[in-house]
């Protein structure tokens, strides 16, 4: 889908759900990870995840659009856009839009353990992502000398 044809949707949507034109600008922005779209205060424009689109598809993006859609009328109408007041969840529940959008999958950030220490006196074994100094630092259980077992780097 490019530029034209999203404008198209958004302008027939509009028109179809609410009876009101869309007179602004809708685009795709890169730039969005967590958010499926957001509506600009400032410009009235909307900008759309292109990944929910990829990836679940128009139905999902109709739905994000006519959300985006509920806070662009209610804030030119001067009613209440956000999230918390009644207009914005009353005109949701009227369109069918969703109050928030499916998630896409995150990557999760592991922590890597690089470096394991043991405790030559009791045996504690100890994980840590940076090097430590083993003549500065002692085992926290009897105070024993640690010593570097295993240094793999992932």
């Amino acid at each position: 889908m490019d530029q034209k044809q999203l404008q198209a949707l958004v302008e027939e949507v509009s028109l179809s759900a609410f009876g009101k034109p869309f007179r602004h600008t809708a685009s795709f922005n890169p730039r969005l990870r967590t958010v499926g779209g957001r509506y600009v205060l400032q410009t009235h424009n909307i900008e759309l995840n292109k990944k929910h689109y990829d990836r679940f598809g128009e139905e999902e993006l109709i739905a994000i659009i006519k959300h985006e859609l509920c806070h662009y009328h209610l804030h030119l109408e001067g009613k209440g856009y956000r999230h918390r007041d009644r207009d914005f969840r009353e005109l949701l529940a009227k369109v069918g839009a969703p109050r928030y959008c499916r998630p896409l999958e995150q990557k999760a950030k592991t922590a890597k353990v690089i470096h394991t220490y043991i405790c030559t006196s009791c045996g504690l074994a100890y994980k840590r992502k940076k090097r430590i100094n083993t003549d500065r630092y002692v085992c926290g259980r009897c105070r024993g000398r640690l010593e570097l077992v295993q240094s793999a780097r992932s």
